[in-house]
């Protein structure tokens, strides 16, 4: 079991006659922080660390149980910042000693619906077409994922949330001088900005030039071939199209490339399946390999409206398996 911090009551604000903290306050100050972060806080719950920082960010879980112990309270003052477009609040947060009364600090956060994690959210497919140009994309990464912009008035209540969280986080920072402890809320933060403020000094990359891709690995490329081989044979892909989809996450070796080049789709098949027995094999696929001999079994369909029908069956619950 963990052990119990002793908290001492006005820890906060013991002076000396001149209004400064003594310096005997200043050490008990710090290794009280220490001994709260050792026997209450637990890592990824009150705080953690971001991939690419020195030091553990504190988590609103986190400045809760500090506010606790120095026994600050909080209040808050918005300001209201939106446009006809955006919500956006920018809110200051005030900490001050619950027994005294006394003013310790103030911290400020803000937020908007024009963050990219709030600006835009995945589509269904229809959505997506019925959506002006101006109000939709294809966000690139690991899959394509058809996005539109999100409707501002729908997170209000969530950025003024957001807004608070970051207020409170930095006042808990600021009153408590756990900054050399703890950094700021990088959690929050989209990645693309997280990895450019964190990026380490000699690192002369810049954000748009990624890292050369790293050769895959054999066990990788085996444990995916089989499935690019069954969307070869099901006509869905090329061994120019496996080459693509391959070289974008790694660069292939000799052999690796000699094997994809060898694929090749397998005569017709002599076998004839319904429309609704090759929907039905889709639509009951519990996993990727299931879904692929499914999808296999479309160029076996004569009619050729239907056979692209199941093609955007295959398609949809592609998606559904492997979300973006």
């Amino acid at each position: 079991m963990n052990a119990v911090a002793e908290i001492k009551p006005g820890a906060l604000a013991a002076t000396t006659g001149s209004g400064r903290m003594a310096v005997a306050d200043i050490i008990s100050h710090v290794a009280m922080v220490q001994e709260v972060m050792k026997a209450v806080m637990k890592p990824d719950v009150h705080y953690g660390v971001i991939p690419g920082t020195d030091k553990p960010t504190l988590y609103k879980q986190g400045a809760e149980v500090l506010c606790m112990a120095f026994r600050v309270s909080d209040t808050y003052s918005v300001e209201d910042l939106s446009t006809p477009d955006m919500v956006r609040y920018r809110v200051t947060c005030t900490g001050s000693h619950q027994i005294s009364g006394t003013v310790l600090g103030t911290g400020m956060g803000e937020a908007s619906s024009g963050e990219e994690k709030y600006k835009w959210r995945k589509a269904w497919d229809d959505e997506f077409d019925a959506t002006p140009e101006n109000l939709r994309r294809i966000k690139m990464g690991k899959y394509k994922t058809k996005q539109v912009r999100t409707e501002p008035a729908d997170l209000a209540n969530t950025i003024l949330k957001m807004a608070n969280k970051r207020a409170k986080i930095a006042m808990t920072i600021n009153v408590t001088a756990c900054g050399d402890m703890f950094g700021q809320d990088l959690e929050d933060m989209d990645a693309a900005l997280r990895e450019h403020l964190t990026r380490r000094e000699g690192d002369d990359r810049q954000p748009d030039q990624p890292q050369a891709p790293p050769i895959w690995p054999d066990d990788k490329f085996n444990e995916q071939f089989p499935r690019w081989k069954k969307a070869v044979e099901a006509g869905m892909k090329t061994a120019a199209d496996i080459t693509a989809l391959a070289k974008s996450k790694g660069e292939l070796t000799p052999a690796q490339q000699a094997q994809i080049n060898a694929l090749t789709k397998p005569a017709a098949d002599e076998i004839v399946m319904t429309y609704a027995q090759v929907a039905d094999r889709l639509n009951k696929a519990a996993d990727a390999d299931k879904l692929a001999e499914a999808g296999s079994l479309i160029t076996t369909v004569a009619d050729e409206a239907q056979r692209k029908e199941l093609t955007a069956l295959y398609e949809r619950r592609a998606a559904e398996i492997n979300p973006a």
